[in-house]
Order: C-alpha cells, then sequence, then structure tokens
C-alpha cells in the first residue's frame, strides 16, 4: 500500500499572514513550486496558490502590477478552509480529496503540526507506480461475470501460465446489463497471447488486447 507519506515533500515553503504577493510569487518562481502552506506561528492557517496570486492582482504588463504586489498581504487571498491529509493516509485518499473538492494540493498534518505537502503531480506519480504502468509488460481488461471469485478465477489462470501479475484494478459497480464488471490487469509479459488464450477457453471475455484479425475463425 502507498502512503501519504511515501509521496509528500518534507522540506515544505511557508509563509505567513503578513507575507506580500510579491514575496510568495517569488517563493513559488525561486522554488519552482505551485503552492504554499500559510503559518500563523507553528498553526495552519491557509494555503495560497500562485494561481490565486495572479487572479488577485492586475495583469501582466499593467503599471499598477508590481505596486499590487506589494500590497497584497497573504491573508487577503488565502483559502481558510483548509482540507488536509494525514502521513498514514492511503494516496488514494488523497488523490479522492482532491477530485472531490477540486484542489491541487494537501497539507499533510500529524496532529496540529505542518509535517509535508502533497500535490496533484505526487499523487499521479504515486497512481503511476501503483498500477506499474512504469514497468515494462501488458495490459489486460477482462469482463468478470457477477459470481463470487470470477476475479480469484482471472488471477489464477495467470498464474497458471506461468506469468507473474504486476497490478490489478478491478470496477466495483456493474458495466453493463448482464451484470459484468471489468478487471485490469498489467502482467509481466509483453507476450500475452497465451494468457489471452487461457483466459478465453477458460469463458471470460477479453476486452483488451483486441482479437488478432481472424482468431477464432475456422
Amino acid at each position: 500500500m502507498l502512503l501519504v507519506r511515501d509521496s509528500m515533500t518534507q522540506e515544505v515553503v511557508t509563509v505567513a499572514p503578513e507575507t506580500t504577493a510579491a514575496e510568495a510569487l517569488a517563493l513559488c518562481r525561486g522554488n519552482r513550486i505551485r503552492h504554499l502552506p500559510v503559518l500563523e506561528g507553528e498553526r495552519l492557517v491557509g494555503v495560497i496558490s500562485d494561481r490565486g496570486l495572479r487572479a488577485a492582482t492586475p495583469a501582466l504588463g499593467d503599471p499598477a502590477r508590481a505596486e499590487a504586489l506589494d500590497r497584497i498581504r497573504i491573508a487577503d487571498e488565502m483559502a481558510r478552509d483548509v482540507v488536509t491529509v494525514r502521513p498514514e493516509d492511503p494516496i488514494e485518499d488523497a488523490a479522492m480529496a482532491m477530485y472531490e473538492r477540486k484542489i491541487g494540493c494537501l497539507p499533510v498534518v500529524d496532529g496540529e503540526d505542518l509535517v509535508g505537502i502533497v500535490t496533484s503531480s505526487d499523487v499521479l506519480r504515486a497512481l503511476v507506480r501503483l498500477v506499474g504502468a512504469h514497468e515494462s509488460g501488458s495490459r489486460l481488461e477482462v469482463a468478470l461475470p457477477s459470481r463470487s471469485g470470477s476475479l480469484a478465477e482471472v488471477i489464477e489462470v495467470i498464474r497458471g501460465e506461468g506469468v507473474d501479475i504486476v497490478s490489478v484494478l478491478a470496477s466495483s459497480e456493474h458495466e453493463d446489463e448482464a451484470g459484468e464488471r471489468v478487471a485490469v490487469l498489467r502482467v509481466a509479459t509483453i507476450y500475452p497471447k497465451q494468457v489471452v488464450e487461457s483466459l478465453s477457453t477458460a469463458g471470460y471475455r477479453i476486452l483488451w488486447p483486441p482479437a488478432e484479425p481472424g482468431a477464432g475463425s475456422a
């Protein structure tokens, strides 16, 4: 299981409520980051993004921009309703929180202490690792009948061919009127033909890879 602590950045760049927009944008540019947690003393009180700062100031090239950047304080523009996660939370919980709230980062807290930050890029990188997309192999999509143990049977068929399984994902909802779900498996072979044939022989409908032309014909 991948946890938030496995993907978060521990050395967090922060600002104070009285920090100016100019100072905050300079921190974002200098550290190549997009989000800054806001601390009042040791207490997390908000989050500000470079996008939020730009939206609060005149357009680039406007003579009033520099003055506005020096005048605006982070306290006036930061998001105060901060969604946080804990280091021991599963990374998919962080992904769901970002998706549901339409946010790009989550401060990571241990009790009341800020111990890290996890961004959408961190989560995406973790999910790529989780599904094994960075490893050599092949992707299979198999329709699972609505009976108990069908996924376990698919796994046993693949193992019976001596092929290791890198990752398994299965939908939690029925995909069609037949009550079938879809399992997406990554297997450690670049030649999955024999695995596909064995699954088909066992009665499973293969959604990916597509059948070769002429396959199954007399």
